[in-house]
């Protein structure tokens, strides 16, 4: 019996972030300092741009898929034959931001993708977060 398992699965955290957008999207798109919380990188805040983000275990390859300041950025994100998107969203609220990340893609047969990216997206919010406290 073969099962066609078409599901496509999302990693989503959501934080609410005492800072204001402008500030977590210098965080977001500004190259040295997303080398502080998620890995090395080439990112240009432009879409069709292709960059790369590398670590000790290796890179994911990306590109820039939309772009809107202080709201939106979406990029691809392929890696070990993951091929998926990562979108941000940051939404204004009286206490500073809510910032939602979206990483869509997640086949079915991908399980062990799916649950490194649950684990390793709560640590890049963590750092992110270390990072906004430290920058001005």
């Amino acid at each position: 019996m073969t099962t066609t398992s078409t599901e496509i699965r999302s990693v989503v955290v959501e934080r609410e972030i005492p800072y204001p957008p402008e500030k977590i999207w210098r965080a977001l798109t500004q190259p040295q300092l997303i080398e502080e919380w998620l890995m090395k990188n080439d990112f240009k805040p432009v879409v069709g741009h292709g960059f790369s983000l590398r670590a000790d275990w290796g890179a994911v390859d990306c590109q820039v898929q939309a772009i809107e300041p202080n709201k939106t950025l979406s990029y691809t994100w392929a890696a070990y034959g993951l091929e998926s998107v990562v979108t941000w969203t940051l939404t204004p609220t009286d206490a500073g931001t809510r910032l939602r990340m979206e990483q869509s893609g997640f086949r079915s047969d991908q399980q062990q993708a799916f649950q490194g990216a649950k684990h390793g997206w709560q640590q890049f919010f963590g750092k992110l977060e270390q990072v906004l406290a430290r920058v001005d």
